[in-house]
């Protein structure tokens, strides 16, 4: 897993476990010194804004700004003041806030927002675009919204653009319905834990093996997540589609009773399965 590089505490962060370390001083591989900051982050973003904008008064809102108990609100003040002209912030900007003063809004890097691996990727992009598009020309007031992206021909921008939300909603039923996906189904996750590598593999092909019979063609994997192992944990993961027809009862039994063969099997193992219903 990547860390993240935090200048204010000058610190690289994993923000799956919290583990942290100073930035290197030359490159592990070639001993190279010449080490350059590059990236998308809000800090980065807010020090590009403040040469654009020299005259501007510019804040920051993200976890690192927003870490004491009163600094949200205290940032949310001074731009509704407008003691701040222009707010640098991640998702949490869009979130129920209402400015009258706000004319404009970028969105940057939106084509992160539909590639992540998960089904609903584009609903929560357009719900995302849509709710920061929202902060800009409020109270009747005309506002500008720029959207940066590689893909200006993507879908899920041209029903932003065409503020069509019947089509995407129509279009997203339709792909959910074909694939088997909620709200024609509903989702549990399988997760296999354990500290060896080896011993996760086989535990979760053979669960995923008793499972099939039952399942078939709507269970998905075992495969290991984005980001498999955590605090030395291996984490893999299989994906169930429940039929609505099946009822939770039987369900909860077929698995009770493959995970209690599986502790059987592995009895002298430390290791653990988790599950998750509705996990996204």
């Amino acid at each position: 897993m990547s860390l993240i590089y935090h200048k204010h505490s000058n610190k690289l962060t994993c923000h799956y476990c919290g583990y942290t370390i100073p930035p290197p001083s030359a490159c592990a591989a070639c001993g190279h010194n010449d080490l350059r900051y590059k990236g998308m982050g809000t800090e980065k973003i807010e020090e590009e804004i403040e040469i654009l904008f020299p005259e501007a008064k510019i804040a920051r809102m993200d976890l690192d700004t927003t870490r004491s108990k009163y600094a949200y609100k205290q940032i949310i003040d001074d731009f509704e003041e407008q003691n701040i002209d222009i707010l640098i912030g991640t998702q949490m900007v869009t979130k129920g806030l209402d400015f009258d003063h706000v004319s404009v809004v970028g969105i940057l890097n939106a084509d992160s927002l539909f590639s992540f691996p998960d089904f609903r990727s584009h609903e929560r992009g357009y719900q995302l675009i849509t709710q920061v598009s929202g902060r800009a020309g409020r109270k009747h007031k005309q506002g500008k919204v720029f959207i940066q992206t590689l893909q200006p021909q993507h879908p899920v921008i041209q029903y932003v653009i065409n503020d069509d939300l019947k089509l995407f909603y129509n279009n997203q039923l339709q792909e959910r319905k074909q694939y088997h996906y909620p709200p024609y189904s509903r989702l549990i996750q399988l997760s296999v834990v354990a500290k060896d590598v080896n011993l996760v593999n086989n535990m979760s092909e053979e669960l995923a093996k008793r499972l099939r019979g039952t399942f078939a063609k709507d269970l998905l994997g075992p495969q290991f997540p984005l980001v498999s192992k955590i605090k030395n944990n291996y984490y893999k993961r299989i994906i169930l589609k429940i039929d609505k027809s099946l009822g939770p009862q039987n369900v909860r039994h077929i698995l009770n009773t493959e995970i209690n063969n599986l502790h059987q099997n592995y009895r002298d193992e430390n290791f653990r399965v988790q599950v998750d219903v509705d996990p996204y």
